[in-house]
């Protein structure tokens, strides 16, 4: 069997995924994970790759961390690909149930060294959340996101994780396309174009991995 590839996150790696149990390279969804995985399934098919997504919408850190062993541990990814972090304010803005940014990093942590401790060999990739001003997402978000920005980035530098900075690569892609919601549909969920521009990021990023 080859390398083994999870994504892990909340609706943005769902992008409505199979929730039956389906063998690896079936029922990605229709975002990143899936782009990314159509690339190297045919670019790369004599390596026979093993991707698995398990994103969840809705999902924030503490989510998680609740179903880290069955859902991550348990597959033995040789990649493991995380991008969460938006919820944790989202859920808060809408109904008081988000997780402050201290109390994430101390989750997200948690969930690394857990990881780390497991499964020593395996490859992580962080990825930071991102925003655009729009109906859902107003100026009271921007410090916050900004901060999980920070933590993450922290966090790979602390556990030698390749970072992708997926804030700094939307607010480049404002030069090709300057409509927000070209990019992100309401702020937040990405577009084709949005899930494109991830996936090829992705790609580019891990290639001294695979």
């Amino acid at each position: 069997m080859g390398k083994v590839i999870l994504f892990q996150g909340d609706s943005i790696t769902d992008a409505g995924r199979s929730r039956e149990e389906v063998p690896a390279n079936v029922g990605l969804g229709v975002g990143y994970p899936y782009l990314v995985s159509a690339n190297l399934l045919c670019h790369d098919a004599e390596l026979d790759w093993q991707i698995f997504n398990r994103g969840i919408s809705g999902n924030r850190v503490v989510d998680l961390y609740a179903r880290w062993k069955i859902d991550a541990l348990n597959i033995k990814p040789d990649i493991l690909s995380i991008l969460i972090g938006v919820n944790d304010t989202w859920h808060e803005k809408a109904r008081q149930n988000g997780v402050e940014v201290p109390r994430y990093e101390m989750i997200f942590r948690m969930l690394l060294e857990w990881t780390k401790q497991e499964l020593p060999e395996t490859k992580l990739v962080l990825m930071e959340p991102f925003v655009f001003l729009s109906e859902a997402v107003d100026e009271t978000w921007l410090d916050e996101i900004a901060a999980r920005r920070a933590v993450v980035k922290k966090l790979a530098e602390e556990f030698g994780a390749i970072f992708i900075p997926l804030q700094d690569m939307f607010n480049e892609a404002l030069k090709k396309n300057d409509n927000t919601l070209y990019w992100l549909r309401d702020g937040v969920h990405p577009t084709a174009a949005g899930h494109q521009l991830i996936a090829d990021a992705w790609l580019k990023a891990t290639e001294g991995i695979r």
